[in-house]
């Protein structure tokens, strides 16, 4: 007979009763409410705690992966860019109101170098427009909108991320966002698949899963965010880490404005061919031809995932 299926009580599902020992009862409570009687899984100050940094780093891996195996996502475009360009119209109307405010007191100082900015604001607004289209050019060029196996992938903030994740939810496609925890309050931004959306508490798990499936990267003109992600992904390929992958560099004024890679190669802190990582380009269309004639060339995963044995159509990998 299954032990399992007997109805009789076991000796440990009551206390010992106070008949035995008067004390029994309030003894046993105060062993049950002890921090070291919860299970472990349930006590978050140990799961804190320093020694257990591996076991959260561990999770912190392991909830994104499960989701991302179990939608079948094998390949991720990864975009980065400023969390701080915003669309038109919202740049258009914070100019708009620094215009008022110099209007009232025209040489306050002040107010000139805040409506610069704002100027400046609109002029990178062009930025999001181009980040939201690429969104829709990766979102259009799977098999509809449960077809995961490749797909946009963001950072999951405002801004460029934003743009991108909006792009392709323009057209239905899913895309995912990986946040991260910050000590100060922060949101998703609102066009990410809720099934795709995490939140992240280290860095280091993060950028591991921007590049674990990443087929391609694409930067948008941004800060120290945008660059820290940049030159990780260019070191990586460099010391053949990472194995190479098309890294694309939306924004010829911008990137070459602010970073001169001629010269690195030049005072010979890197090689020649090191500048062929990457491409610099104008455009999302641009970005994404280069992406799909750099793996349709080299006859990769990515093109295997789509073109299933069939000559590629144009705008499809």
């Amino acid at each position: 007979m299954d032990s399992r299926n007997k109805e009789h009580e076991l000796p440990w599902q009551h206390p010992k009763p106070k008949s035995e020992d008067p004390k029994a009862e309030k003894l046993v409570k105060r062993l049950m409410e002890s921090p070291t009687y919860k299970l472990a899984e349930e006590d978050y100050d140990f799961l804190r705690g320093h020694e257990t940094r591996g076991v959260r780093l561990e999770l912190d891996y392991l909830k994104a992966e499960l989701t991302m195996t179990r939608l079948d996502v094998q390949h991720t475009i990864v975009v980065f860019g400023s969390a701080r360009i915003r669309e038109r119209k919202t740049v258009l109307k914070a100019f708009q109101q620094v215009q008022k405010e110099l209007d009232a007191a025209p040489n306050d100082p002040q107010i000139l170098a805040r409506l610069r900015h704002a100027e400046r604001m609109v002029e990178m607004s062009v930025y999001y427009d181009d980040a939201r289209q690429f969104g829709r050019l990766v979102g259009q060029s799977g098999r509809g909108p449960e077809d995961n196996r490749v797909i946009l992938m963001t950072g999951g903030g405002p801004g460029i991320m934003e743009a991108a994740n909006r792009g392709a939810y323009d057209v239905g496609a899913k895309s995912i966002g990986l946040n991260i925890h910050l000590p100060h309050e922060q949101f998703p931004n609102p066009y990410i698949d809720p099934e795709l959306c995490f939140q992240f508490h280290y860095f280091a798990i993060r950028k591991l899963h921007f590049m674990l499936r990443a087929q391609a990267l694409v930067a948008y003109p941004g800060g120290f965010g945008t660059l820290d992600e940049l030159f990780e992904v260019l070191t990586l390929i460099q010391t053949r880490k990472n194995p190479a992958i098309p890294v694309v560099l939306v924004g010829k004024r911008y990137w070459e404005r602010i970073i001169n890679f001629d010269v690195l190669a030049e005072e010979g802190m890197i090689s020649p061919e090191d500048l062929e990582i990457f491409k610099i380009v104008e455009n999302a269309q641009e970005a994404w031809d280069h992406i799909i004639g750099w793996h349709t060339s080299r006859k990769t995963h990515l093109y295997r995932v789509y073109a299933e044995g069939e000559k590629p159509q144009h705008g499809k990998v």
